[in-house]
């Protein structure tokens, strides 16, 4: 395992926080289990080949469109497999679970006078069903997806649309991501602070970046 870069940020230099929604505050599991696990059985089933068979389909479909609006969008994804994406999702929402430790983090920083934005590449339906299970919504000034920005969180781009849209000062603003690419992304547009969440999804191993500070879980970055 990587040795974990310790944020080193005070909350007094922070003004905005930017927070990603999954792997970061929700469970990625359910994601990985949807794509990975859930799509090629009923694809299989669909289309009368083996699991093994749609597996390998669906994955060069993904790995497409990867880091890309089309990998986000449910309608792209419904008319690709011929599939109702949302649908299935819906079937298998009792997964979306929020991480440890989440709320906790989101009332302190509320409390503490921070504003706060969800900004996601999530396609808007599935923010929809997820913040139906999860009710997180009212913890955020601002709900964001990229859709609406015309750009996946992996263009430099992106951030620049964003801060014209959202209007804050980037060099006192904070990005938790569980996405290196995304990270990446932010830093090179001149994200003041970076922060990489280290365990994406509760059934796989810790992993901290390289390159970034890192926590697993925001408890981290409550005071003890």
């Amino acid at each position: 395992m990587n040795k974990q870069i310790k944020p080193t940020f005070t909350w007094s230099q922070i003004d905005t926080i930017l927070l990603d929604m999954d792997g970061t505050l929700l469970d990625k599991y359910f994601d990985d289990h949807f794509w990975e696990e859930y799509v090629p059985k009923v694809y299989a089933e669909a289309n009368s080949v083996t699991e093994a068979e749609a597996r390998k389909v669906l994955l060069k479909k993904y790995q497409a469109v990867e880091s890309t609006l089309e990998w986000c969008d449910l309608d792209f994804w419904s008319d690709q497999l011929g599939l109702d994406i949302p649908e299935l999702k819906c079937k298998v929402d009792h997964l979306i679970q929020v991480h440890p430790y989440v709320i906790d983090f989101l009332e302190y920083i509320k409390k503490i006078g921070k504003t706060v934005h969800l900004v996601t590449n999530a396609h808007s339906k599935t923010l929809d069903i997820k913040l139906r299970k999860t009710a997180i919504g009212p913890h955020f000034d601002r709900l964001v997806c990229a859709e609406e920005i015309g750009l996946a969180k992996e263009e430099p781009e992106f951030w620049n649309r964003l801060e014209s849209m959202l209007k804050y000062d980037k060099k006192r603003t904070l990005l938790a991501d569980d996405t290196e690419k995304v990270l990446n992304s932010a830093n090179q547009y001149g994200m003041g602070f970076l922060l990489s969440i280290a365990r994406p999804s509760t059934r796989l191993a810790v992993k901290y970046s390289e390159k970034y500070p890192s926590v697993a879980f925001f408890n981290e970055l409550l005071p003890q």
